[in-house]
């Protein structure tokens, strides 16, 4: 196989795995988005003691994301 169609293939490669990669950020975004509104939408006061500590914890993870990224997030949910 020469240089030049060893590079086109390498290139395909990167392109299709790039598309892959760029369908699965906005998969996980729109998980993001959805946990973040439900979260939000929560009552502290009517959940349990085991529920409050999982949406804590679900509040930390969604916490440590750049601000880019959760408003990428909750702009793929709005409506």
């Amino acid at each position: 196989m020469s240089h030049t169609i060893l590079k086109k293939h390498e290139v395909s490669l990167l392109r299709e795995e790039i598309e892959i990669l760029m369908r699965e950020r906005q998969s996980l975004l729109n998980t993001v988005g959805a946990a973040a509104r439900f979260v939000a939408s929560l009552d502290s006061s009517m959940l349990s003691k085991e529920t409050c500590n999982t949406a804590k914890i679900l509040t930390k993870s969604l916490n440590q994301l750049n601000d880019e990224t959760l408003r990428d997030a909750l702009e793929k949910v709005k409506g």
